[in-house]
């Protein structure tokens, strides 16, 4: 479990608060869908003729589970002109992790398997091995969309896997192909060191104080504008500043942004 408060800072609150997208009835197939969409393409916005349409109508007819619905996603051309083709092998499987198990790789031994077998078995073996594995039928079954596990502790997943997680992971409203990384691998040398990563908030880019060797009494000065409040005109906006501790940090911004304010900047004091 992962308190509200830590995934609104942290920036995953959505995942946070949302439950796994599961196919129950015929209802919930649109639903299964958007989801498996959502994530096996790493939040990328498809084009209506880019969809697959042969692969929904057959799970809306009850011809195929969630979890094939998802292999197909994975094994088609689409998936691979958009993460296989112009992306370093490392790159593709840190993604594949990401997209069909929910979660980073934890040491290099998981990259070195995931190589050697795209080297002796193809492409296909590759994303069967996510879909087929037990950790993928124990966490999402036939019938439940993959969804990011690295947020929560869990039975059975490494601590690392938390720090792992962030670092490819940069807010709700990113998609994998717009990370500025995307043409190199983001793990390679934690994983080969067997370093846990800082934690980086996906909003501030910087390592969270506090999560690893961080002083809670670090403070932090936000700049912003006042609200208009349309009670006289405003000819010119100044900038204002509070110096706040790391702990008053998220309920200032909150009360900032319920007047209505424009946080300019924040930044250690």
């Amino acid at each position: 479990m992962t308190s509200s408060t830590a995934a609104s800072q942290l920036g995953f609150e959505p995942f946070a608060s949302t439950p796994p997208t599961e196919l129950r009835s015929n209802e919930d197939v649109k639903a299964v869908i958007h989801a498996a969409y959502r994530q096996v393409f790493g939040n990328e916005h498809l084009m209506q003729s880019e969809r697959l349409t042969s692969a929904e109508s057959l799970l809306q007819q009850g011809n195929i589970s969630v979890r094939d619905f998802v292999r197909l996603l994975a094994q088609s051309e689409l998936y691979r002109n958009k993460f296989f083709y112009s992306t370093p092998q490392v790159r593709f499987i840190e993604l594949n992790y990401k997209h069909l198990l929910g979660r980073a790789p934890y040491d290099e031994s998981e990259i070195t398997y995931h190589v050697n077998l795209y080297i002796e078995k193809g492409y296909e073996a590759e994303i069967d091995s996510y879909i087929d594995s037990l950790e993928y039928q124990e966490n999402f079954g036939e019938s439940i969309v993959p969804h990011y596990r690295g947020f929560a502790t869990q039975a059975g997943q490494k601590t690392v896997g938390f720090n792992r997680m962030f670092q490819i992971y940069r807010g709700y409203a990113n998609s994998d192909r717009s990370q500025g990384k995307n043409k190199s691998a983001w793990l390679t040398k934690d994983l080969a060191q067997n370093l846990a990563n800082p934690v980086q908030t996906p909003n501030f880019g910087r390592g969270l104080t506090g999560t690893i060797a961080g002083d809670r009494g670090q403070l932090y000065r936000i700049r912003f504008t006042q609200a208009d409040r349309g009670r006289t005109p405003q000819i010119r906006r100044s900038i204002k500043e509070y110096l706040v501790s790391y702990d008053q940090l998220s309920p200032t911004l909150q009360r900032l942004n319920q007047r209505g304010s424009r946080v300019v900047n924040i930044s250690p004091a």
